[in-house]
């Protein structure tokens, strides 16, 4: 009855990573000639920082969370 049940259920793991993965590098291969110049390579670090300081304050203030 449980043959290949706990097989299957230890496949998933990799497969959820190699799917995540895949999509990671599909999402950033066309921006990877933007990072040979450094003022593109600040710049697309500067957006990703503002946009990742942007949601952890709008998490913060929906989830009523204080800094103190």
């Amino acid at each position: 009855m449980f043959d290949g049940f706990w097989d299957n259920v230890f496949r998933y793991p990799r497969y959820l990573i190699s799917i995540v993965l895949g999509l990671f590098l599909n999402a950033f291969e066309p921006l990877k000639p933007l990072f040979k110049r450094p003022i593109t390579l600040i710049a697309i670090l500067g957006f990703f920082m503002g946009g990742l300081f942007f949601l952890t304050l709008t998490l913060r203030a929906m989830l009523g969370l204080s800094t103190i």
